[in-house]
């Protein structure tokens, strides 16, 4: 196992920064996620810690060793991509040691770690095939099984299930973490799917335009977000924000459309401020203390309702879990959880704390 650290690492492509000195401790033996949406800059972190980019400024440690200059041979990491990249003409047992020939490691201990790597991949029966005889699933495994016989220091993963099918990315996931806690390897995982991060990793680094907006367990980014950009990312569906002004001493809150409803702990605040709540957060008990919602459509699955609504301009998700008999275009009266309410700054976005009484 090794620990991984990088000090104020940056990235420029020309004119052109993409990373604004970004700083992470990965303990070893964890998995990290690095999430966030496109061209924040994770993948390019991935590229320099490998060693496929040239750090502009800035350090990466593996184990407490310098490794800015050390070629990326050198470093002791193996990646999985996207794409898989399997040699098309190679079978599945080739493909998997053929990192081990360029490091001059015997037949006979190539053969023994590839069989041993695949049984634990599940994948030994493929062993003879070339990569146009597998499915996706099947490629993914392979490519993860040439990672894993190099038995490297760490693990790269970039959004390595981005190809497979809804199903297979759920049963992936589940392996994965399994292969993750038997093998015991400092992994670092870049997606763009939150939810991938949340269900995976020990650590979540949640990322926007070349920074770290947060890093934390997963229900500690979902419970306590810093500010609104990582409150509206993290959580399927996304929170939602409502405009609200507050008059100092009172506890009523006025919403944008007029509406007025009582949320205690505001009465702290005067001005005006973003209201987060979560989709899961609302109920349909019958009590004046709640918002009238215009219902847009209802999407019954069984065992939840998805409902879309709005509040003037503002739209508004719902998940009750229960069977409902609404019909769109009406208007409905739903009440939320007022403690699981977040309030941000209307200019900073962050989140306000408010302390218990």
């Amino acid at each position: 196992m090794s620990s991984v650290e990088i000090k104020n690492l940056k990235k420029s492509f020309g004119t052109e920064q993409i990373l604004h000195g970004v700083s992470l401790n990965i303990p070893d033996g964890s998995f990290v996620a690095l999430v966030g949406p496109s061209g924040c800059g994770k993948s390019t972190i991935l590229r320099l810690l490998a060693g496929l980019e040239e750090i502009s400024s800035g350090d990466i440690f593996i184990n407490h060793i310098l490794i800015n200059n050390v070629e990326s041979k050198n470093r002791d990491i193996a990646m999985v991509f996207q794409n898989y990249a399997l040699y098309p003409h190679m079978t599945v047992a080739q493909n998997m040691g053929f990192s081990l020939r360029l490091l001059k490691k015997t037949k006979s201990e190539i053969k023994s770690r590839v069989q041993e790597v695949a049984n634990l991949l599940g994948i030994r029966e493929l062993l003879e095939r070339f990569p146009n005889q597998l499915s996706g699933g099947q490629r993914q495994r392979v490519a993860m099984g040439r990672a894993i016989v190099r038995k490297p220091k760490v693990f790269l993963f970039d959004e390595p299930l981005s190809n497979l099918d809804a199903k297979l990315r759920v049963q992936m996931r589940a392996e994965l973490k399994e292969l993750h806690r038997r093998l015991k390897i400092t992994t670092i995982y870049v997606t763009h799917d939150q939810i991938e991060a949340m269900t995976m990793a020990d650590i979540v680094v949640v990322m926007r335009e070349g920074i770290i907006e947060q890093i934390g367990k997963p229900l500690e980014l979902y419970d306590q977000p810093k500010n609104r950009f990582v409150a509206g990312f993290i959580g399927s569906p996304a929170m939602n924000f409502f405009g609200v002004s507050t008059i100092s001493g009172e506890e009523l809150v006025t919403f944008a459309d007029g509406q007025k409803t009582c949320i205690p702990k505001l009465k702290q605040l005067s001005g005006n401020f973003t209201l987060g709540i979560r989709p899961e957060s609302f109920s349909r008990n019958n009590s004046n203390n709640g918002i009238l919602l215009n219902i847009d459509s209802i999407e019954q699955t069984g065992s939840e309702a998805l409902i879309q609504c709005k509040m003037k301009n503002e739209s508004v998700t719902i998940v009750l879990y229960e069977r409902l008999m609404l019909t769109p275009g009406e208007s409905f009266m739903f009440n939320f959880d007022i403690a699981k309410v977040h309030v941000f700054d209307k200019s900073t976005e962050k989140c306000i704390t408010f302390l218990e009484n």
